[in-house]
């Protein structure tokens, strides 16, 4: 053999040996994908399968969205009347209070000053009787 020929050979020996190792990388790239494709293929029955159930649920959500709507807007015309009649409470309120509220406290104002005097009147007499059976049990007693 001529050195040509040991060269060859052994170029040959080290294309096989890449060949081989680069075999071996894409024999396991090649498993690497398939596991990906398997993974994507159960990604994609599992986003499936969700869609067919969340498909009814997002049915059952417009159905209640649209009801509570409806309730709402109920809602919205009992306050509006709500607001309304507080209005009228506190109309009435001010006009009760314009007619009848100073003449009410004129006539409490007077039966309290009223009660005042009789009350102070009772308290003197009482002073007074006090005062005299004091005397009297002192004469008694002399």
């Amino acid at each position: 053999m001529s050195i040509g020929q040991v060269a060859a050979l052994i170029a040959a020996i080290g294309f096989a040996t890449l060949m081989l190792m680069l075999s071996y990388v894409v024999f396991k790239l090649a498993k690497t994908v398939d596991k990906t494709a398997g993974t994507v293929e159960e990604t994609t029955r599992l986003v499936a399968d969700l869609n067919l159930k969340i498909s009814p649920l997002l049915g059952e959500v417009t159905t209640t969205v649209t009801h509570v709507n409806e309730e709402l807007v109920r809602v919205d015309a009992i306050t509006a009347n709500v607001q309304s009649m507080t209005g009228n409470v506190s109309a009435l309120t001010s006009l009760f209070a314009a007619t009848l509220g100073s003449p009410i406290i004129k006539v409490a104002a007077f039966s309290y000053g009223v009660r005042s005097i009789a009350g102070k009147r009772q308290e003197k007499d009482v002073n007074k009787r006090v005062r005299e059976e004091l005397k009297s049990s002192k004469k008694a007693r002399r």
